[in-house]
């Protein structure tokens, strides 16, 4: 110690360490120490000595600066790992057209103002435009990049339970515990032309069917129901489920239709999913495998498939081609049990469980480089999960309350050397909204 300090330090570090002594009513060790330290004797504690209290500061001090240091290490890491996704694109590129992004806490926009929880989000295809849909009965629709609020779509009398462009951003579908499906005009300043009316219990899940001429719906009275969009009218009804469906996804082509219910209530646990031709609204796959309500199923997309044939080792052949270009080789669920489940789609067989959620799993989504698939739960936490490895890769502490859904953006931006405007890049922003009454905006 003595090469270390100088004769004043030490004189003034046994002086604060027995002034620490002191204070802490260590007694034996305090007197021990005058007997042992020379020159210290006579020592008394004074509170207006400038060695009084330094040790407590000093060490606080030090806390504080190893919890700096800390956090521009973590900070320095991530700075590492985005410098790490650019260095292969090409000059000119921002973070926002990086595939390889991934969403990280803080969010970018905290978006208040419903007045209860928000249950489900969508994006304009084309524009900054996010449009979120809540308990309270209304829709409302923001500027992502911005964070502010563009309009509050009132029409619905009962809570919204799901929201959904169509591919060109040129209308929008709602849903509610009122029954009815509403049509807005996006065009014509979001107005509602069209009440769909028909079902018999609450209206859980509604979006537009390939090609944009016919909206789909699924409700707590065990059908779906097929809408024409020209005219209004349900075209078709089907009986997929025997009990509340509670989401329906129709597939790139639109000739099957992906369900899940709570057909638990009537069938000794069969809680299923289910995908069936829309036309015939025959049944053509059953998932059996949860062990309580399945909440959410949608179809893996191409772009995933390479991941998910390297995870459950079943590499692509002619044979898979066809099934695959279709985008419906694949079916991911997710449940009140706490798992998401991969299935094969064609014979119902499951193929990989992904375990780590602390509680109900209510939405899914993919990234769009393909690798990674989106899960948001009652757990109050985002988990990003790699496709090949099926592991979890991230957790985002994302609300405060259960999380409704998460939502990756549909909008491109044209590449620099393209004239098609259809032709683009996808925009890195992820969307989440919660029980908590609140959307949020993750942007790079």
């Amino acid at each position: 110690m003595s090469g270390a300090l100088s004769e004043r330090q030490q004189e003034d570090l046994h002086r604060s360490i027995l002034d620490y002594l002191s204070n802490a009513g260590f007694t034996k060790t305090y007197e021990q120490m005058k007997d042992e330290v020379p020159g210290l004797t006579d020592f008394e504690p004074d509170p207006t000595a400038k060695t009084a209290g330094l040790l407590v500061k000093k060490w606080t001090g030090l806390i504080r600066l190893q919890r700096k240091i800390m956090d521009l290490e973590a900070r320095l890491s991530q700075a590492q790992e985005d410098l790490s996704h650019l260095s292969h694109l090409p000059p000119g590129t921002s973070k926002r057209a990086n595939l390889d992004w991934l969403p990280r806490a803080p969010p970018k926009h905290t978006l208040t103002g419903h007045r209860d929880a928000v249950t489900a989000v969508s994006f304009h295809p084309l524009f900054s435009s996010i449009v979120s849909a809540s308990a309270d009965a209304t829709l409302k629709v923001w500027d992502w990049d911005t964070g502010e609020l563009e309009r509050t779509l009132k029409g619905h009398t009962k809570h919204v339970s799901d929201c959904e462009y169509d591919s060109k951003g040129k209308n929008l579908v709602s849903c509610s515990h009122d029954l009815f499906v509403k049509l807005w005009n996006v065009e014509n300043d979001y107005q509602n032309f069209a009440t769909l009316r028909g079902h018999e219990h609450s209206v859980s899940s509604a979006t537009f069917l390939p090609g944009d001429d016919r909206v789909i719906s699924a409700s707590r009275d065990q059908t779906v129901r097929i809408w024409s969009v020209a005219t209004t009218h349900c075209i078709k009804v089907v009986n997929a489920h025997l009990s509340w469906i509670r989401r329906v996804f129709p597939s790139p082509d639109g000739r099957l239709l992906l369900t899940c219910s709570d057909d638990h209530a009537s069938f000794n646990n069969f809680l299923t999913a289910r995908v069936s031709d829309i036309e015939s609204g025959t049944m053509k796959t059953e998932m059996r495998g949860h062990e309580n309500i399945v909440l959410t199923a949608v179809f893996a997309p191409s772009i995933c498939l390479p991941a998910i044939r390297e995870l459950v080792a079943r590499p692509a052949n002619s044979l898979t081609a066809k099934i695959d270009a279709l985008g419906v080789a694949f079916v991911l669920t997710g449940s009140r049990d706490k798992t998401i489940k991969l299935w094969d789609a064609l014979s119902g067989q499951c193929l990989w469980t992904f375990i780590g959620h602390d509680n109900w799993i209510h939405s899914l989504a993919f990234h769009p480089s393909g690798k990674y698939l989106l899960s948001a739960s009652d757990d109050k936490t985002v988990r990003i999960w790699d496709l090949k490895t099926g592991r979890c890769a991230k957790k985002i502490e994302a609300h405060d309350q259960f999380i409704a859904s998460v939502k990756w953006g549909r909008q491109v931006t044209a590449a620099s050397d393209s004239k098609d405007e259809s032709v683009g890049r996808p925009v890195n922003v992820m969307a989440t909204c919660s029980w908590d009454k609140t959307v949020k905006i993750w942007l790079p």
